[in-house]
């Protein structure tokens, strides 16, 4: 027979496992939800990508500085991944207004609607640090 201390060292390690694999499948099973294609026969991560392609020519340097100073909060595992959804979201809206160059209002108005409200408030000390007024984009926060 298994001794006592023995065999609650497997049953944590069985909960530990079964813990990590929910959690891997969570994570894997939102990345299919957004793969799979809409009633337009294209993806969210297929829009997301036709939106970056069709707007890279609008970027300027001074602008992706931005992004990059304002996404920095990210986890570095996932901030990646919050980039290309960010910049996705600031392409379709320059591209929907017909800018002739993304701007600073792109950015922001992009990185607001593109994130969930609990990263709001990372997104304000940001704006804080680098002195840009937030009270134009007040309506966007709620």
């Amino acid at each position: 027979m298994l001794g006592g201390m023995f065999l609650w060292f497997i049953l944590l390690w069985i909960l530990l496992m079964a813990g990590l694999l929910g959690i891997g499948g969570f994570f894997m099973f939102r990345k299919f939800l957004k793969r799979l294609p809409k009633e337009d026969g294209k993806s969210e991560l297929d829009w997301q990508e036709h939106y970056i392609e069709k707007s890279s020519h609008l970027w300027q340097e001074r602008e992706k500085t931005l992004l990059d100073f304002l996404v920095e909060p990210v986890p570095e595992l996932f901030r990646d991944i919050a980039r290309a959804k960010i910049a996705g979201k600031i392409g379709e809206l320059a591209l929907e207004e017909k800018a002739s160059r993304v701007t600073e209002d792109h950015v922001i108005r992009g990185y607001i609607l593109a994130t969930p409200k609990r990263d709001h408030k990372f997104l304000r000390k940001r704006l804080k640090e680098k002195q840009i007024d937030e009270t134009p984009y007040h309506a966007l926060f709620q």
